[in-house]
């Protein structure tokens, strides 16, 4: 009778489909990145020179506004986007999907969702 050996980690042809997955994230990750940042250096993307003054200081305040809403969005993508490059270094190593509280492997329904996790769903659900 043969022993169920337990996984420890994903395959190369396993690991190879997670860093496509990765790659097509990145890029679609990076060309937003890219939005965001040029409407944040395009002085007055809303036209709005020819509005009389009584508008003015409240299209300030707005624009003010969103360019703090896409300073945030920018960086949260910018975190994103570090987060997928450090699983692709994991890809490389052979440690990619590997729990970093529990040292088992992370569900594949759950890296496919979350790509750059690094904590099984059991790790994250003790840590709340």
């Amino acid at each position: 009778m043969m022993e169920k050996i337990e996984k420890t980690r994903y395959s190369d042809n396993e690991l190879q489909e997670f860093k496509e997955l990765i790659v097509a994230k990145l890029k679609s990750s990076r060309e937003e990145f890219l939005s965001l940042t040029s409407s944040l250096s395009s002085p007055n993307a809303n036209g709005t020179e020819d509005t009389s003054g009584a508008y003015k200081t409240l299209e300030d305040g707005s624009a003010t506004l969103e360019k703090e809403q896409i300073n945030q969005l920018a960086a949260r993508q910018k975190k994103f986007i570090d987060n997928l490059e450090a699983a692709l270094v994991r890809i490389e190593n052979k440690t990619y999907g590997i729990c970093r509280e529990t040292g088992k492997l992370i569900q594949k329904e759950r890296l496919r969702a979350v790509p750059h996790a690094t904590l099984s769903m059991e790790a994250k659900l003790k840590q709340s």
